[in-house]
């Protein structure tokens, strides 16, 4: 279950620290200059990966010259594939670079750096930027950056440098995200939403798969999640899946800057038409696919065998990438997922018949509503839709033919003109309610229904409703607090309120004529 955040830290809108990475994020973002978001995403971004992949070999070959009674050569590349440290060849290490970075070819020297670290470490093949060369790059802004990337260190004895460069390069890619718009949508699911799917999901062993996994953070946030629970890195095994090639490449330094391990494929695939992992049952699948998504070739898959509950339009991807989630659920698994609100009541090209097909099948576990202005990529609201193959597992209470309903519209806080946040009260609010309804031994509180916000509903009712699962429509209205104000008496005060209100609307009125009159614009 959640658990609420006891730091006295600043919080930014994506629920990242703030300090050194938003002063980072505004140095970085000044010399920038007229290159737009999308192109300096992958200047910063590489070179965070490169400075990463340097401290953590540097501190390593540090303890081997050290061990001088372990006889250990601090230049065998061996010595750190054994830890699970990349190799970084002398040309391409950090220090080496940063002192020739004020020199007019640095642009080359990453560039071949990035060549020498993907050519010894084969996990990274074709995963690096190799674009610094290019003429259009400022060079002195370059070698600036270097210089402010290159301040990033341990920032006390306690805290590793992996830690420090993983939340910067989180930070940096909410960052990007936003300066994108729409774009930034493709590759980065604010942290909030990916918080509130994994907390009640609670993925503490097993198969973790995303088949849209965009930059890879539902698996830092499952992993995040499992270390906050006493578990360790390892516990879950990771597969993803992303068509973006770019974002594909975002997604595997993303992992590696956290030290995750994860299957994502040998290169990017889209999911309908290539499954990478054909037959695999995951244990949780967490995952935001795009929104009604037109153009996914749903034409060439009209007989597939992932349709078990109806073919899904060809116009609209949703209920295909729901299908493909059911397809990958292992027997008693669970999938949490984001969906535009329109999947929860449309019945358009056969959607209602599939969804009428989920509910019949007792698939559908809890429907969370939540509120408009979340994502960098739409100001639609959202809703969060959460499948349990096996809902009289013995981990939790019986709770067949039944579904939890969640209306969180009214959550969160705006953090600037256009961005709304969960904050982490409301994170523990909507977890608890889901952990306590589905009777996880671990949660203590008792559930209840509560008007407004949360009601567990039978199929029945949920029949009479046509099958829709828009959650307003089962929670009720919020109860109002009785101000122990007898009704006559509370009548005749807001009448006599509103008279005088009319009144004064009345003399305002005629000032505006007469002000018009003036000016020769009388009515």
């Amino acid at each position: 279950m959640a658990q609420k955040n006891k730091t006295t830290e600043t919080k930014n809108g994506n629920g990242t620290t703030l300090g050194f990475e938003a002063k980072l994020w505004q140095a970085a973002d000044k010399l920038r200059n007229n290159m737009d978001a999308a192109e300096y995403k992958h200047v910063v971004l590489g070179l965070i990966f490169l400075k990463y992949i340097s401290d953590a070999f540097e501190e390593h070959h540090a303890q081997l010259l050290a061990d001088k009674k372990g006889g250990a050569d601090p230049e065998d590349a061996d010595e750190y594939r054994a830890f699970n440290i990349f190799w970084v060849p002398k040309a391409a290490r950090w220090k080496h670079l940063q002192d020739s970075a004020k020199q007019p070819n640095i642009g080359k020297l990453i560039d071949d750096a990035m060549v020498a670290i993907e050519r010894e470490n084969k996990t990274l093949k074709g995963v690096l930027p190799k674009d610094y060369g290019r003429p259009a790059l400022d060079k002195q802004r370059l070698g600036e950056l270097m210089d402010l990337i290159g301040t990033i260190a341990l920032k006390d004895k306690e805290n590793r440098s992996r830690d420090i460069l993983g939340r910067v390069y989180e930070y940096f890619l909410s960052l990007f995200a936003s300066a994108e718009g729409k774009k930034g949508g493709q590759f980065y699911t604010p942290q909030c939403v990916v918080q509130v799917l994994v907390e009640l999901l609670a993925p503490y062993k097993g198969r973790v798969y995303d088949p849209c996994c965009g930059s890879g953070g539902m698996f830092v946030q499952s992993e995040k999640f499992i270390e906050k629970h006493g578990g360790k890195l390892g516990d879950i095994s990771i597969y993803g899946q992303e068509s973006n090639p770019t974002t594909w490449k975002l997604a595997k330094m993303n992992l590696a800057i956290r030290g995750i391990d994860a299957n994502l494929g040998p290169e990017h695939a889209d999911s309908f038409h290539r499954d990478l992992h054909p037959d695999l049952k995951a244990d949780y699948i967490l995952a935001n696919p795009p929104f009604n998504s037109s153009d996914w070739g749903g034409e060439r898959l009209r007989e597939d065998k992932r349709w078990k509950l109806g073919p899904p339009p060809v116009n609209n991807a949703n209920f295909g990438w729901v299908q493909h989630f059911i397809y990958h659920l292992s027997p008693t698994g669970l999938a949490g997922f984001v969906l535009a609100n329109g999947s929860m009541s449309s019945n358009t090209s056969g959607e209602g018949e599939i969804r009428k097909n989920m509910i019949e099948a007792d698939l559908v576990d809890c429907m969370v509503a939540l509120p408009g202005q979340l994502f960098y990529s739409t100001q639609i609201p959202v809703c969060l839709w959460f499948l349990a193959r096996n809902k009289q597992n013995g981990r939790f209470h019986d709770r067949r033919g039944k579904v939890l309903f969640i209306d969180a519209r009214k959550m969160g806080r705006m953090i600037d003109r256009v961005h709304r946040e969960l904050t982490e009260d409301d994170i523990c609010k909507i977890s608890d309610t889901y952990h306590a309804w589905r009777g996880d031994k671990e949660c203590k509180q008792k559930y209840e229904d509560v008007p407004g916000f949360c009601k567990s509903v039978a199929l029945d009712e949920i029949r009479q409703h046509g099958h829709v699962l828009t959650p307003g429509r089962y929670v009720g209205a919020e109860e109002m607090e009785d101000d122990g104000e007898p009704i006559e008496d509370k009548m005749k005060r807001l009448s006599a309120q509103l008279k005088e209100q009319f009144k004064e609307s009345a003399k305002l009125e005629q000032a505006i004529r007469e002000s018009l009159k003036k000016v020769g614009y009388g009515f």
